[in-house]
């Protein structure tokens, strides 16, 4: 038995190393050089005049006579909503800032979609819909304007902060703990699948809680060959950058900004896209930094696009949810990601991966080396099939209760996370080093981490998994107790783990079996647990 374990690891790392050497290759944008500047059509740089109109007639203009450069001069311009072109480079100078409006009835409601549903919002501030050869490049600034729209959480702020925050009007909840920028706002909070396409409903039916219904800054929908580049993209009223069902992204030396306190504030959501490089870039933000998605439940399971061939390179997450995000909409799946060289600094989490009952979906074959953390308030690394819609960090006064455990049938709503290969990692300080939990009904699998050296306050604690590999692992765990929690889980293998000194390990449940201590610490008995149905005799150690 011991054998055909380690000759099966084996042969999935083969598989991995393989898979690894099929990267993606992404086509480029190509524009001609001819230039439109908005000024040319009556643009005008001050903080009252809106200049959309200016703005939209230049695009519309290079789009007709084959495209070009729609020039941004260095100064403040104030617009509305605009929409991308064929063939149209939008084009920021150096001190240029692109400024949306504040005045929300310049954002007509429109159908699109929103955390992967069918949905009316209000317009984004830039999008395009079945564009080719479209970019957004330069070196200047597009603020959205989000402080507008945003409801605010008040453990978030100081009291100081919020103090000011309530001197600007708005509306309490009930609890006086979340801030509304608008009775509307308030009324859509409460309202069951607010915006949400359903039975029937239109855009008439929201209009009365039309202010809740924010915009994502950037919407490219059905778009093909896009490049964003060299921009501060910053203050989104929600998500920031949302490419969806789109093919052939570069994302390049790119920033991404906004408050840690922003509700929905991703950085870039990656949605049913292909072929998608992100690279040399930084994202300092409210909600999840780099995240992968692919629609929502049945609706994302019927659309059946996942994202796949991704390259993530060489980029910076500071304030974040996640740094690196897959899900929680993951139902059209995820496969043949690849991300190298990046850097968490004061993320919530560092690799997230999340999914919950009812989603769907398989995550497969993700290729992670070379991550730097530092400074993680919850998990170094993170698989989790409990996702429950909340910070990932629990707030003050915040009280929520472990999931309840239960076997539930296997169906297309099951989602499945296997095949990860997670291979160079160092964390210096974090809560948890490694957290692992799949259903009782379909276990994470197939997951390997090799040389992950990270110092946490907690070890690393496996519930529901089975075929774990993890080789060259050194976590210096500050609090007492045991380094390693494993509950019901099976065909693990530890390599070379902690290898000098001693290790205490908790190991329950009847379904817990087949772990390989294999050249590492020294278990020690007298502060390890076996229970409920687990027993010493599970663990073979080499």
């Amino acid at each position: 038995m011991k054998k055909s374990l380690l000759f099966f690891v084996s042969c999935v790392l083969i598989v991995f190393s393989i898979q690894a050497q099929q990267r993606p290759t992404i086509k480029s944008t190509v524009f001609k050089k001819d230039t439109f500047s908005i000024t040319k059509f009556g643009a005008i740089s001050n903080e009252v005049t809106l200049n959309h109109k200016a703005i939209q007639a230049a695009i519309d203009a290079c789009n007709k006579k084959g495209g070009g450069v729609v020039l941004v001069p260095k100064g403040f311009w104030l617009t509305g909503p605009i929409v991308l072109k064929s063939n149209v480079n939008l084009h920021l100078q150096h001190n240029a800032l692109l400024q949306f409006t504040a005045d929300k009835s310049q954002y007509p409601l429109v159908e699109t979609n929103w955390e992967g549903l069918p949905a009316v919002r209000n317009a984004s501030p830039i999008s395009a819909t079945n564009a080719t050869n479209i970019a957004i490049t330069g070196h200047g600034i597009i603020d959205g304007n989000g402080d507008v729209w945003r409801a605010v959480k008040k453990g978030k702020l100081t009291d100081s902060q919020w103090k000011k925050l309530l001197a600007n009007g708005g509306v309490l909840s009930n609890d006086k703990k979340v801030w509304y920028p608008s009775e509307d706002y308030a009324r859509g909070d409460t309202t069951k699948k607010a915006g949400v396409l359903f039975n029937g409903k239109t855009a008439e039916d929201y209009k009365n809680i039309k202010d809740f219904l924010r915009p994502n800054l950037l919407v490219l929908t059905r778009c093909n060959r896009i490049l964003l580049e060299g921009v501060t993209f910053q203050n989104s009223a929600a998500w920031c950058l949302h490419p969806l069902m789109s093919t052939h992204l570069t994302v390049r030396n790119i920033t991404v900004k906004n408050p840690w306190y922003a509700q929905n504030g991703d950085g870039i959501d990656v949605e049913s896209c292909r072929y998608v490089l992100i690279e040399n870039s930084v994202f300092d933000v409210g909600d999840d930094g780099l995240c992968i998605k692919s629609g929502r439940d049945e609706e994302g399971r019927k659309r059946a696009m996942p994202t796949q061939d991704v390259i993530i390179k060489n980029c910076t997450v500071y304030n974040a949810h996640g740094g690196f995000v897959i899900g929680s909409e993951m139902s059209g799946g995820a496969k043949n990601i690849f991300v190298d060289d990046c850097t968490f600094v004061g993320s919530d989490i560092g690799l997230r991966f999340k999914t919950t009952r009812g989603r769907g979906g398989i995550v497969e074959n993700i290729f992670i080396n070379n991550i730097n953390m530092q400074n993680i308030p919850g998990e170094a690394i993170l698989f989790d099939m409990y996702y429950m819609a909340k910070d990932p960090i629990v707030l003050e006064g915040e009280a929520r209760e472990a999931p309840k455990v239960t076997f539930e049938p296997i169906t297309d709503a099951t989602p499945q996370f296997k095949n990860i290969y997670i291979k160079n990692v160092v964390c210096n300080g974090a809560e948890k080093a490694l957290f692992i939990r799949g259903l009782p009904e379909m276990n994470i699998q197939n997951i390997q981490i090799e040389n992950f050296m990270a110092n946490t306050k907690q070890g690393i604690q496996i519930n529901e998994a089975k075929n774990i590999s993890l080789k060259n692992i050194q976590v210096n765990a500050s609090k007492p107790g045991p380094l390693v929690d494993i509950v019901n889980s099976q065909l693990l293998q530890f390599y070379s783990f902690n290898k000098e000194g001693q290790a205490a390990i908790k190991v329950a449940g009847n379904r817990s079996a087949n772990i390989i201590w294999q050249n590492s610490a020294v278990i020690d008995t007298s502060k390890s647990v076996f229970e409920f149905g687990s027993t010493p005799n599970v663990i073979q150690v080499k």
